[in-house]
């Protein structure tokens, strides 16, 4: 994921509410929205070249989703981001034990950042901080820097999904995730990766020949643990490729 703005709500009739863009190279192959064959009671996209995911949810109320820090000097990692979303999600292990185990080790990874739920809490991990937390209630956003970073698209779309909540409409949040205005030149972040990608990547909804969002995603979970997932996949330019309902 490149973009996920969410609230957390303990003790609200809709506890948690994520919209989420996943950005990634057209060409990389990768499944929709869907219950795993291979894990019963997980629902996510599929990333079919390291066989991880970017957001899902599975048993016993568990969230997850993640998006990678963007570093031009980082160290490629060993490993594949997209496993720690995917092993959250099929496994067993505590909340908190797992960020633990995660940070132990997060040096085999690009850099990353990991939400994980089950829920009663919601806790945050950026892997170069290495010091996973428990989130407390609050409307946060993050891209590919660290929690609640500043950068336009993030403040643009945290401050949309703030003004939806109180209506919870799955449509007008996939809307939002379809804005496609870049940010203004004076308003981009420095990464690294030149003034031309900086404007391209500015926006909510990306869309280009090769690299664009691939899929736009809303999770709206109530106080009864039932959880709604929307799901629009897109190819190269933006262009609709198919849409997913799941209630699980």
């Amino acid at each position: 994921m490149c973009l996920i703005v969410f609230a957390w709500r303990p003790g609200h009739p809709l506890p948690l509410i994520v919209a989420a863009n996943r950005d990634e190279f057209y060409a990389r192959p990768a499944l929709a929205l869907a219950g795993w064959d291979d894990a019963p009671g997980v629902y996510a996209g599929r990333d079919l070249e390291a066989g991880g995911t970017w957001l899902g949810v599975g048993p016993q109320g568990r969230f997850a989703a993640l998006t990678n820090i963007r570093d031009p000097s980082q160290p490629l990692g060993a490993r594949s981001r997209g496993e720690l979303v995917a092993a959250f999600l099929q496994g067993d292990q505590g909340l908190e034990g797992y960020l633990d185990q995660v940070a132990s080790r997060s040096g085999q990874y690009s850099g990353f950042n990991l939400l994980v739920g089950d829920g009663q809490r919601l806790g945050y991990l950026h892997a170069r901080e290495a010091e996973p937390r428990l989130l407390a209630p609050g409307v946060y956003g993050l891209s590919n820097a660290g929690l609640d970073t500043p950068w336009p698209k993030l403040v643009k779309a945290r401050n949309g999904l703030e003004a939806l909540l109180e209506s919870a409409d799955p449509q007008r949040m996939l809307a939002l995730l379809a804005d496609a205005e870049p940010a203004a030149d004076s308003e981009l972040p420095e990464t690294g990766v030149g003034l031309a990608t900086e404007k391209l990547l500015s926006s909510v909804f990306i869309a280009s020949q090769s690299y664009g969002t691939r899929a736009s995603t809303v999770l709206i979970v109530d106080d009864h643990g039932r959880r709604r997932l929307f799901e629009r996949s897109f190819g190269p330019f933006g262009g609709h490729l198919g849409e997913v309902t799941l209630e699980v």
